[in-house]
């Protein structure tokens, strides 16, 4: 089973499992706002599944309460796609759709990835949660992981948590989507050692993202360039962005060697 080798890994205690199928009427009913996107739950879910609930009484974790959210239990789900399924949008979905916290682990051909998202209440709408910051990693095959996927997997088990309450415990789920994704650019799984350094690594993923895009670009427009003097100064924005994304590599924590 596709899945087996990333729940697993979560380790969640047994007197949490769930373990049932969700019916594609609770993402129609609640995280469908279009046509389009009922289409696409119709069409693109194979199978969604309710893994376990992680509450206060199961996990020992007291539940999370502020002024603008509240956190009373974790949802771990897992999900199947169909091949045509547009991933992105579905993992929005159905984080819209479930009225907690979730750790969604999505499966799409013989890969899986895993997304996390906060939520926060709706300042529009009394009773509506919204999500914030929503966090997917790049699909990886669990029973061919990287060593930078296997560090991440030996991260998860939900024993090795912050345990303060059920926002810093997800939040150290979060973290962990997020050190793989600097690792797939510095090539080492490092866990943010701190509320500070997990925003930075955010931030600086964000700031890769960008420049990637700008050189992407540049790169295309340079080849197609027929002036010679163009050409001189694309290649030197070129250069100068490919410094400034060295500088962010650095940052996210690439070590020369």
């Amino acid at each position: 089973m596709r899945f087996a080798p990333v729940i697993d890994a979560l380790a969640l205690p047994v007197n949490a499992r769930v373990d049932q199928r969700v019916p594609k009427k609770l993402l129609l009913e609640q995280g469908a706002p279009t046509t389009a996107d009922k289409r696409q739950i119709q069409e693109g879910i194979d199978e969604l599944f309710w893994i376990a609930a992680l509450k206060p009484s199961g996990v020992g974790v007291p539940a999370f309460r502020d002024e603008v959210r509240e956190y009373l239990e974790i949802a771990v789900l897992t999900v199947v796609l169909r091949p045509a399924a547009k991933t992105a949008r579905l993992v929005e979905l159905i984080h819209r759709a479930i009225p907690y916290p979730l750790v969604l682990v999505t499966g799409h051909g013989e890969t899986v990835s895993l997304s996390l998202a906060h939520l926060r209440g709706s300042q529009g709408e009394t009773g509506k949660v919204v999500i914030e910051d929503l966090r997917r990693t790049a699909s990886f095959r669990p029973d061919a992981p990287t060593k930078e996927e296997t560090a991440f997997l030996d991260s998860l088990a939900l024993s090795g948590l912050p345990c303060g309450d059920l926002w810093t415990l997800y939040q150290g789920w979060l973290d962990r989507a997020v050190a793989l994704e600097a690792a797939r650019i510095t090539g080492q799984f490092v866990l943010p050692d701190g509320a500070e350094h997990s925003q930075a690594l955010r931030e600086g993923l964000g700031n890769h993202a960008r420049l990637q895009c700008k050189l992407a670009a540049l790169r295309v427009q340079a080849a197609k360039e027929k002036q010679m003097g163009r050409r001189v100064e694309l290649n030197l924005e070129i250069k100068q962005l490919e410094s400034e994304r060295a500088v962010v590599v650095r940052g996210l924590g690439y070590k020369e060697s």
